[in-house]
């Protein structure tokens, strides 16, 4: 069975070139659009097609004439004007028939599109400093990035997930200095940390680590030599260390892109050379500045400091301009929030180098403040500045901290409570919606203990779930195909977490109030592949938030 909305677009569309025949409507006619009314009462679909149509004219009585010229439809129960001119359609049960039966049978593509058409994006996130742990902030950037990847697969686009690794600059510089300061200590030498540099004790263990390979045979070199060296060797450990990390958490990366290698190809210098061209570049006080002023920003931008060194928006630049060499024909960036005051400036810089501004979208994922026992858990010494990942994934598991991270929008600061994503409860968001996947579970297992045979979901007589939770579930399970491209275009994870948790609720409602197996063949089948279907569409939704659904809990 097509979309609903294909089928009900078809007969509106009918209806109205019909009214058009009958000289009731000039002009092209439009393409129906269709949207789920807020009240039950108003039915399932709506359209305002008649108030687009009317161009002025009387929308109530094109509404009228559109009623009375749409084609019969097995779909259809009823159809009412409301308002200024809208169409609510109430549909027969068969829609919903078809819902479950879609829902429940494997392979059927249900809750997919191919609305991207095929749209190739790159999804660029965590992106972190190699110079330390992966912390909490990254793991909330993680959960989001692969949450919004897999929604955007799911409708049909193709994805490339990306890592950029920041390896070339001043901070890559005192990341060698002081592992190389940590390096002398721990050959019982004199040498303190740069000012600036990384002071969290994790650099003790790392350059141990270290030493194991390389004894003292760096002791005598060049302190440059012996900084540089030791700041490659560890900036490979830190980045493997990452890797592993984000792996646990279940996030894996297409590339890991170098920052490096944009300075070695001289593609930051190819990128300056364009932003010249466009006249919009200037020096002063021994500087390059680029006159970002001109495209909203609230003052002129450095590109190449003084001292000869590119800044992190002609490195920004570049890259901009290599992925779109690649082929990818939209960008998504997702920062922390330290860079929100980076985004007016690097997009006056896409502007710049010729690009479309709205292929290039940057949202920033906002801080996450663990709590325990309502206060704040402090960062650790070993670690520094930053609660490590490890100790949030150790601590909850992987499961729990997705999604959570995922329950409010991205844009929003998120006050993360330790001791709710331990508890096995149902106040627990994550454990209420993996106990509803185990339940149905244990339920099919029931049903096959008891001698009932596997249900066909194409065949089961559907027709006989005529209780009101039965149909508040298939109504629930309906919605499922609009929350999916949905929270794709808007880039919004979080509609998928709400609605699981509602759908879980309504099958508690329903499992309260209709026994699944009992001496009824027929009605046991029925809601048996209702049960399937919503075990289907529970993990089908977790498994795009990266979350497992077990079947035993």
């Amino acid at each position: 069975m097509a979309e609903v909305t294909e089928l009900l677009g078809a007969i509106v569309t009918e209806a109205l070139d019909r009214a058009k025949a009958d000289g009731l409507l000039e002009g092209e006619v439009p393409e129906p659009t269709f949207e789920r009314p807020r009240r039950k009462d108003h039915g399932d679909w709506a359209t305002n097609v008649a108030l687009v149509a009317s161009a002025g004219g009387n929308p109530r009585s094109l509404a009228e004439a559109i009623v009375e010229r749409l084609p019969a439809s097995d779909i259809v129960r009823s159809v009412e004007v409301a308002g200024p001119g809208f169409l609510n359609f109430h549909l027969s049960p068969r829609w919903l028939h078809d819902i479950v039966t879609r829902a429940a049978t494997e392979g059927s593509g249900f809750g997919r599109s191919n609305i991207g058409n095929g749209e190739k994006v790159n999804v660029e996130y965590v992106s972190a400093n190699p110079t330390g742990p992966v912390n909490v902030v990254s793991g909330r950037q993680a959960a989001v990035g692969d949450a919004i990847s897999s929604l955007l697969e799911a409708t049909g686009h193709e994805v490339t997930r990306e890592f950029y690794v920041n390896d070339a600059g001043r901070q890559i510089e005192l990341f060698g200095e002081s592992v190389g300061a940590r390096y002398l200590q721990l050959h019982g030498q004199d040498a303190a940390i740069p000012e600036e540099g990384y002071q969290g004790e994790y650099l003790v263990d790392l350059v141990k680590e270290l030493s194991d390979g390389l004894g003292d045979e760096l002791l005598n070199a060049p302190a440059d030599e012996r900084n540089k060296k030791l700041g490659r060797i560890a900036l490979d450990t830190m980045l493997a260390q990452m890797s592993a990390t984000l792996e646990r958490f279940g996030t894996t990366f297409d590339v890991w892109f170098s920052e490096r290698t944009l300075h070695e190809a001289g593609e930051v210098e190819a990128a300056l050379e364009a932003l010249r061209a466009t006249g919009r570049v200037y020096e002063n006080d021994g500087a390059v500045w680029f006159r970002s002023s001109d495209l909203g920003d609230d003052k002129d931008r450095v590109l190449v400091r003084s001292d000869g060194t590119p800044t992190y928006l002609s490195a920004d630049a570049a890259y901009v301009l290599d992925k779109f060499g690649r082929g990818f024909e939209r960008l998504l960036y997702l920062w922390g929030p330290d860079h929100h005051g980076s985004i007016v400036r690097f997009l006056a810089a896409v502007e710049s180098l010729g690009l479309e501004r709205d292929r290039v979208e940057v949202s920033i994922v906002q801080v996450v403040s663990l709590m325990r026992g309502g206060e704040a858990v402090k960062s650790s010494k070993r670690a520094g500045s930053i609660v490590p990942l490890e100790q949030l994934i150790d601590d909850v598991g992987p499961d729990a901290a997705r999604y959570i991270f995922l329950q409010r929008s991205m844009e929003a600061p998120l006050d993360f409570d330790l001791d709710l994503a331990r508890e096995q409860a149902p106040e627990n968001p994550v454990f209420y919606v993996q106990y509803a996947h185990a339940r149905i579970c244990s339920i099919l297992r029931k049903a096959a203990d008891e001698g009932v045979a596997a249900v066909d979901a194409t065949s089961a007589p559907l027709e006989r779930l005529e209780h009101g939770s039965e149909d508040d579930l298939m109504r629930a399970l309906a919605t499922y195909e609009d929350v999916i491209p949905e929270a794709a275009y808007k880039r919004a994870p979080q509609r998928v977490t709400n609605y699981i948790e509602e759908l879980a609720s309504t099958f508690s409602s329903f499992y309260r109030d209709c026994k699944v197996v009992t001496e009824d063949a027929d009605l046991t089948a029925a809601r048996l592949a209702l049960c399937v279907a919503t075990k289907n569409v529970i993990a089908d939704a977790l498994s795009l938030l990266g979350v497992s659904a077990p079947e035993r809990m």
